[in-house]
């Protein structure tokens, strides 16, 4: 694998990469990676319908959504 040597980086920009690597349990060198990877993987195509639907959690069975038949109050005309 290549290597990568960015000079001139300011020092704030240093820290804020530190800390968020702190915060995602990695090293500097491991954040920077990942930074780079997110920033020039390829563009993923849009979910279909399908897609989206068949990710969804199981809802439970339709009788869990069953009405209890309601014929109303009772009216004199």
């Amino acid at each position: 694998m290549g290597q990568l040597i960015v000079r001139n980086v300011d020092d704030k920009l240093i820290r804020a990469l530190k800390l968020r690597a702190a915060d995602r349990g990695r090293s500097a060198e491991a954040e920077h990676r990942e930074i780079l990877r997110s920033a020039l993987r390829p563009a993923r195509a849009a979910k279909t319908i399908k897609e989206l639907l068949l990710e969804m959690p199981c809802g439970g069975d339709d009788r869990d959504f069953n009405r209890l038949r309601d014929f109303g109050r009772k009216t004199r005309l």
